[in-house]
């Protein structure tokens, strides 16, 4: 197992996707919900206090990761985006969405959009993203959920939508394991050119470094890369790289 694979193991994956994506929401909703941006009113967002339910099967309390309140545009009626991290592949885990859905619903009596974003290396399997109950003569339910899985995503498709959220989880998306040292530059170059204040840029570049830790032979590699880099680009993915050994 690489370094890499061992510190992955120590990781708050929950806490890191929740504090990237609820400070650029909109850009992750326009990147991976174009159709929610267009008919939600932007200026409604309100984040819920976090949920925490029991699991009477298991025993375990299980926390919402995040909860949106907004409204419709153009009309005075709300609905929540309920987004889930899943760092892990679980059986069971589409039961547990509608379990979440089934007590949001009865709290909240609001309409519910359930998100999960899958973040996990593997498996690579295409994920299930619906919980249906059957008898023999009727269908008394499907659920389902609107599914995110990086990992079957070429992260080269996202090179042409530069924002926060693009830059950032490319770094977990699908790549070769020798495109590594590419990957981690071209998140960085993006970063450099959105132009954002220290603390964002740092928010975004520390994610990028916790899921691309490199060994040596690739901080080579990121090295020869980085010096084919522009003067004024190089110097600006420089100060990024530079940021991080100061922490």
């Amino acid at each position: 197992m690489r370094a890499y694979e061992l510190t992955s193991l120590m990781i708050d994956h929950d806490r890191l996707f929740k504090e990237l994506i609820s400070t650029f929401f909109w850009d992750f909703t326009t990147l991976f919900l174009p159709s929610v941006s267009e008919y939600v009113e932007r200026d409604s967002l309100i984040f819920l206090p976090q949920e925490v339910f029991s699991d009477v099967t298991s025993g375990q309390k299980r926390e919402i990761d995040l909860l949106a309140k907004v409204k419709f545009q153009g009309r005075d009626t709300c609905f929540l985006i309920h987004l889930e991290n899943q760092a892990t592949s679980q059986a069971d885990f589409c039961r547990r969405m509608f379990h979440y859905f089934a007590r949001l619903d009865e709290k909240y009596q609001l309409p519910i959009y359930p998100v999960v974003l899958f973040s996990f290396d593997e498996p690579k399997r295409p994920e299930n993203n619906e919980y249906i109950v059957t008898f023999p003569d009727k269908q008394v339910l499907n659920f389902n959920f609107t599914s995110i899985q990086l990992n079957r995503l070429n992260w080269r498709d996202y090179l042409r939508y530069p924002s926060p959220i693009a830059a950032a989880l490319m770094a977990k998306m699908q790549f070769e394991p020798q495109e590594r040292a590419r990957v981690k530059l071209e998140c960085l170059r993006m970063i450099a050119t959105l132009k954002l204040d220290p603390a964002r840029t740092q928010l975004i570049s520390g994610f990028v470094d916790t899921y691309l830790r490199l060994d040596a032979v690739e901080e080579e590699r990121f090295e020869r890369e980085l010096e084919n880099l522009g003067l004024v680009e190089g110097e600006k993915v420089m100060e990024i790289v530079t940021s991080w050994m100061e922490r």
